[in-house]
């Protein structure tokens, strides 16, 4: 996990990719795998992300698991089986983008580290940045913005994460924010901050 920045230190989007990466590093995109509760921010800060990217020159694909699930994974639910096949598919989607010369940035609660460890073998573990959104079940639930845990209170979700499904935390993100104190930009600033290390030279 790499350590978070002072406020001081904050990085410009310019540094997404290290000036002195090698060609071979700057023709190599990657995927930038966003887990969390719903309501700890991934789509937020993936979008706040995604903007960073674009205006920097890299070109990027922003994968919403809401997006996602109404479209290209529509025929599944979400039992354990269901859950883990969404988050294949997705997987599948980032490392063809990847391979197309796009760089991914992918929100999903991907609630078990077998899913994301799926994920991760799937794309590449070079190409692969996981990074931990974490916050309180109390301050997720307060948030709310979808209604979801409203929803799942009144028994009207059932399978819910966190709730009566369970969400494994990641032991080891390479990136891990608290999103109860850090607003999306900075959470943005850091993330490419861990992407311009990873693509300097040793």
């Amino acid at each position: 996990m790499i350590a978070q920045p002072d406020a001081e230190n904050r990085i410009t989007h310019s540094m997404l990719i290290s000036p002195n990466a090698s060609n071979e590093t700057r023709k190599r995109p990657g995927t930038v795998w966003v887990t969390g509760l719903s309501g700890a921010g991934k789509t937020t800060v993936s979008l706040a992300l995604h903007k960073r990217m674009l205006t920097a020159g890299h070109p990027v694909l922003l994968l919403d698991g809401d997006e996602m699930r109404a479209g290209l994974n529509r025929d599944l639910g979400f039992s354990p089986e269901d859950r883990t096949e969404n988050i294949r598919r997705a997987a599948e989607v980032a490392r063809l983008a990847n391979r197309s010369g796009l760089w991914a940035v992918a929100a999903f609660i991907s609630p078990l580290r077998s899913q994301r460890q799926q994920a991760r073998e799937i794309i590449g573990g070079d190409a692969f940045l996981e990074v931990f959104l974490s916050a309180s079940f109390a301050v997720c639930s307060q948030r709310d913005a979808k209604g979801l845990y409203a929803k799942a209170s009144a028994g009207q979700i059932s399978q819910f994460t966190g709730l009566s499904a369970p969400y494994e935390a990641p032991l080891a993100p390479d990136v891990e924010i608290d999103t109860e104190v850090v607003g999306p930009e900075l959470a943005a600033d850091w993330i490419c901050e861990a992407l311009a290390l990873r693509a300097s030279p040793a």
